[in-house]
């Protein structure tokens, strides 16, 4: 059993190995006693964002009683001309220079320490102070105290050491509402390396181990607030080095770019630096700095190398900077086109990614989660990675690629995935033993997480699969080629699942294979127990963890792996632009192997397009009325939630299943790979039918594009062939997809799975790829209602900040679908709840405006496709990447129950008690190790919502790209 869950969404599936029981649901008891309302009491934090002439304000409520608050509002006044203009997640009005925002229909409940957030934009002229006081239902609230200022002086960041020398910390901090600091503490990632007590606080550090440092200083007032500074990575080398202030430089055709070289140590006596170009690009050239000279009292001060690229060259060349008794440093100069603004932009973020000391890649080169190691979405905590980070990986280096003409990190990229992403043989070894005439058996997903485990049911019929026998011909083996989805990379949790292990343990290293999310569509992030996809009952109960979710007699040790269907289709999707970037260099050779590879991968992403348990798709009601499917009756030929397949550890148990989705979302389908593996040759499959059914799902998917599409424009959930997950009966008048019902938010409810904007962003991109790579009408017309629709909802600020969709909100249901005769879907709408200035969204949205700007010349698109980026890059950079700060106020989840069983016992790999008593946080008791643990103390303690500055890789990857694309497109 495998899912996974999406930032702000989910992905989950449920398998069927073992026999269960039926365990009756918890008794819950209720105090008869009345209660007396406690006072309310609140405290609004309140932040703008000011271009002079206007400005948006966000303000955060927080419940600081004990008792929920009931429908609010929140009242407060300017002391200047400021006029509202609009606002969000609230119903704002002004009357004179007071401000009233009256709860939404959704976020009028707010619990005790829980938090709201509302925002509106204003203009305004001359001064804009802030108002002096906020009341919440005529009570007046406090105003929350500000957690400190806290920035790391010492190291700077990309600094390099030698091992057994000092590392000097330093660092500085501000307190506020006249509050001391009284001690800082640093971190090397999440551990504890010492703590000052007095200004000036600093430390000395000198037992780092060779390799890559994340430094962080965490400052603690005297009101009990605490607050750490953003990440310094550093280096530490075994011996003396020469250190480059980058790793990557472009340098546009005719002019120079420079970058400085010093040393990491001290030496005893002079040494020459010289630096010559190894490999590449002949037209870029050293042309100052060749040779430069540190002493003993200069070694520390950068001296600068200037690179020059000849009138009409392009492509990259690697510097090598060289001195005796010191480890070499390497430098990436590509020379661009003069005009190419943009593609300088992407080497500029690709280097601050690829930067080892910058703490986005594990020490196997696996791209984490996040920089950040405290946060919650998806992944449960940021150094673990998804499938989803692994394609991104791939789609970076081949725009690498593309700029640089160096399609050696595009293969590395795809290496590193086959190795630790795809399961070996040894991770699946009784697949020989799988009955494709009996793929799985029947269980019924249930609700809530509390109706689990489940039974199965052996006397629901299943179908057939006729994909196993013609990929096991194609391909001569019984394995599954498809990347697991969720990956726990520093062994945190302490399986040891690594590729070709089971359990092996704390002590083990590298990535380890884990699941989450297994019990119903309520089941959210915060009430799940992570597992080993390995269960070989090590860890766990008696049973492992497999009784959590089944219920049984007797158990077998077992392996299960999940698949997410969209994170593999990118990857096709990056292979597919590797080839065509590549051939048009005339280096389609460099890359053949690999994108032979990604043929192989869309042929098993074809499990995806099948019903849970292969039965026919169309008015599928009932478990047992349903019937069977006899092969390709039982594909939907959509890109569905996920796919899965395991069995039994032991060679000599016999038994081994697989499984596809009933449930496809809108965000999940990727016409441009159904493209690719259905029309280009270099990516057509090895199976008989392969190219056949990809072809058809191309298809199909714009079919479904322009089925969900509201009146608006924007695209709505989806489709299931078995409603709630069992085949249950429907609504009456639920409309359908080929017989498939529509389903507002398919697979998940907590939250919604259709609310995020993103989701359309991602999956619009890939939309306006294949209409720009085509000319697909079909694609055209849902691009063309969506663009207006989307550019409808986006606000440009002056100043380069911006506003684009977050939440969405659905209502009615499209039309039956009439392939001759589509409808107008008058009756589903969706509204846009609030607004976000999230940059990855951002990116993905600006990708799709780029690529269907360069088709359809369309204007407005391109324009704002470039002040996205423009404002991006000006307003929201740092030394780590383009990020900008988010207010986290899920974060009072950690306290969340988690349900367990009153009959099951037992505990994580660190001793961690898993039972009835369970909650988030108790199961993963090392968040209390970690450096901004205290902003979640404080917050569950009643104080201000927590916010946090993340670095996530696919936002980061998705940014460089869309300056790449934007400079191949459009500049």
């Amino acid at each position: 059993m495998d899912p996974s869950r999406r930032r702000r969404g989910a992905r989950r599936l449920w398998t069927a190995a073992l026999a269960a029981l039926a365990l009756p649901l918890a008794m819950l008891s209720t105090s008869t006693t009345p209660a007396q309302a406690a006072a309310l009491q609140c405290s609004v934090d309140y932040k703008t964002n000011d271009w002079g002439s206007g400005f948006t304000a966000d303000l955060t409520l927080t419940n600081r009683g004990t008792d929920p608050i009931s429908g609010w509002a929140l009242t407060y006044s300017y002391a200047g001309n400021q006029k509202l203009t609009n606002g969000w997640n609230g119903s704002w009005s002004q009357s004179g220079q007071q401000i009233t925002v009256n709860n939404a229909s959704y976020n009028g409940t707010i619990a005790a320490g829980a938090a709201v957030s509302t925002g509106g934009q204003f203009t305004y002229s001359g001064t804009n102070a802030a108002p002096a006081s906020f009341a919440v239902n005529g009570t007046p609230c406090v105003g929350a105290h500000q957690p400190p200022v806290t920035v790391l002086t010492s190291p700077t960041a990309g600094a390099v050491y030698t091992q057994g020398d000092a590392v000097p910390l330093a660092a500085t901090a501000a307190a506020a509402d006249s509050a001391t600091i009284s001690k800082i503490e640093f971190y090397d990632d999440t551990t504890l390396l010492g703590t000052d007590t007095s200004s000036p606080y600093t430390l000395s550090a000198s037992g780092l181990s060779v390799g890559s440092h994340s430094l962080v200083a965490k400052a603690y007032d005297s009101l009990g607030a605490s607050a750490s500074s953003t990440p310094v990575g550093i280096t530490v080398a075994s011996g003396p080095a020469v250190v480059a202030s980058t790793n990557q430089l472009p340098v546009q055709q005719g002019k120079t770019g420079t970058y400085s070289l010093k040393l990491s140590t001290q030496p005893s006596a002079n040494v020459t630096v010289t630096t010559a170009r190894t490999t590449g690009n002949t037209g870029l050239t050293v042309t100052g700095g060749a040779s430069l000279t540190f002493t003993p009292s200069n070694w520390s001060a950068a001296q600068n190398v200037t690179i020059t690229a000849n009138a009409s060259g392009t492509g990259a060349a690697t510097f090598e900077s060289t001195a005796t008794g010191h480890a070499k440093a390497s430098v990436t100069a590509t020379e661009i086109a003069g005009t190419k603004a943009y593609d300088a932009r992407f080497l500029d973020l690709y280097g601050k990614i690829t930067n080892p000391a910058n703490g986005y890649f594990s020490p196997e080169g696996i791209p984490y989660h996040s920089v950040e190691t405290l946060i919650v979405e998806a992944p449960d905590q940021g150094h673990e990675t998804t499938s989803e980070a692994y394609s991104y990986l791939l789609w970076l280096q081949a725009m690498y690629g593309k700029i640089t003409g160096d399609w050696t990190k595009f293969n590395g990229a795809w290496d590193i995935m086959e190795k630790y992403m795809i399961p070996t043989h040894a991770d699946q070894p009784t697949n020989s033993f799988y009955n494709a005439s009996k793929p799985a058996t029947y269980a019924p997903e249930l609700d809530t997480p509390n109706e689990y485990p489940a039974k199965l049911d052996t006397g629901v019929s299943v179908g057939s699969d006729p994909l196993a026998g013609e990929l096991k011909t194609a391909y001569g083996t019984d394995d599954v080629y498809g990347m697991h989805w969720l990956q726990d990379v520093d062994n945190t949790y302490g399986y040891g699942n690594a590729p070709g292990k089971c359990e092996a343990g704390p002590t083990d290293t590298g990535p380890s294979y884990i699941n989450t999310f297994q019990r119903g569509s309520q089941e959210s992030v915060w009430e799940t127990v992570p597992q080993p996809t390995c269960d070989a009952f090590k860890y766990g109960g008696t049973n492992g963890y497999l009784d959590l979710f089944t219920g049984d007699a007797s158990y077998a040790k077992q392996w299960k792996f999940t698949n997410a269907p969209d994170a593999d289709a990118r990857a096709v999707q990056a292979a597919y632009w590797a080839d065509v970037w590549a051939g048009a260099q005339g280096k389609g050779s460099d890359v053949s192997a690999t994108v032979g590879k990604a043929a192989k991968m869309g042929d098993y992403l074809r499990y995806s397009m099948y019903d849970k348990y292969f039965k026919k798709i169309g008015n599928c009601v009932g478990p047992t009325a349903c019937a069977a499917g006899t092969g390709k009756d039982a594909s939907h030929y959509l890109m569905s939630w996920y796919y899965a397949w395991g069995g039994a550890t032991d060679t000599s148990a016999g038994w081994a299943w697989r499984i596809g989705s009933s449930h496809t979302h809108g965000g999940y389908q990727n016409p441009l790979a159904a493209y690719a593996l259905s029309s280009y040759a270099d990516l057509k499959p090895k199976s008989a039918t392969g190219q056949a059914d990809w072809a058809k799902s191309l298809s199909r998917q714009l079919e479904f594009y322009r089925w969900l599409q509201s009146s608006e424009g924007a695209i709505a959930g989806g489709a299931t062939n078995s409603w709630a997950g069992r085949y249950a009966t429907p609504p009456t008048g639920t409309s359908t997809f080929y017989g498939m019902y529509y389903d507002q938010q398919p697979v998940y409810h907590d939250p919604p799975s259709n609310q995020w904007f993103g989701f359309q962003a991602w999956s619009m991109e890939r939309v306006a790829e294949y209409y720009q790579q085509t000319g697909n009408a079909s694609a055209k017309a849902v691009l063309d209602k969506w663009v207006d629709w989307a550019l409808s909802k986006t606000t440009i600020n002056p100043d380069g900040s911006f506003l684009i969709p977050s939440t969405l909100q659905w209502s009615g249901q499209p039309d039956t679908w009439n392939a001759s005769s589509p409808g107008a879907n008058t009756g589903l709408h969706v509204t846009v709840a609030d607004y976000t200035n999230d940059v990855g969204v951002a990116a993905a949205y600006a990708k799709t405006l780029t690529y269907y700007a360069a088709k359809s010349g369309d204007t407005e698109a391109k324009t704002t496709a470039k002040a996205l980026l423009d404002g991006m890059w000006a307003n929201n950079q740092d030394a780590l990447g383009v990020a900008v700060p988010e207010t986290r106020a899920d974060y009072n989840r950690f306290d969340d129950g988690v349900y367990v069983p009153s009959t099951f016992s037992g505990k994580m790999p660190n001793g961690d008690a898993i039972n009835s008593s369970s909650t988030f946080a108790s199961l993963r008791s090392f968040y209390k190790n970690d450096p901004a643990w205290s902003k979640i103390e404080s917050y569950l303690a009643g104080g201000a919502a927590p916010v946090f500055t993340y670095h996530r890789f696919w936002a980061q990857a998705d940014i460089a790209l869309a300056m790449g694309s934007y400079a191949e497109l459009l500049e």
